[in-house]
């Protein structure tokens, strides 16, 4: 069989059940951190709210995540002194700016401080390529 016939092994998405347009869940959430951190995870999560149309949310693992449909892209969470800003195929993304930490597979992080300066302007387009990333992949395989 030549090479072009081959089957190309296809990458199985993470799908989490439940997700939907608005969760009060996740509200909730962020009434329970009321301090820096939780304004500051508040903020970039609305990022990704704002995205598509298509975004849906759901509280897993205990912190708040924006999927298209139900395959996430993206989520936030809130420690003692510092916020992740997540992406689950945050590997495959570009990060000419070096914000992304991890080592696995897929998942990459980038860690926000209250008072620590911040390149927005990255975060956005880091958000905007998961988005079009997990799209790309759900519509296209």
């Amino acid at each position: 069989m030549s090479p072009e016939n081959q089957a190309r092994p296809q990458l199985r998405l993470l799908r989490l059940n439940g997700s939907v347009p608005r969760d009060p869940a996740i509200d909730t959430w962020f009434e329970n951190r009321p301090d820096e951190l939780g304004s500051l995870a508040q903020h970039w999560f609305e990022q990704m709210r704002n995205c598509g149309d298509e975004v849906r949310e759901i509280l897993h693992d205990g912190c708040p995540v924006a999927c298209l449909g139900d395959v996430p892209f993206a989520y936030v969470n809130a420690f003692k002194s510092h916020v992740n800003l997540g992406f689950f195929q945050g590997a495959s993304l570009r990060d000419p700016n070096h914000l992304l930490e991890g080592t696995g597979k897929f998942m990459r992080h980038t860690k926000l401080r209250p008072g620590e300066p911040t390149n927005e302007t990255a975060l956005n387009k880091l958000i905007n390529a998961a988005y079009e990333d997990i799209k790309a992949r759900v519509e296209h395989g």
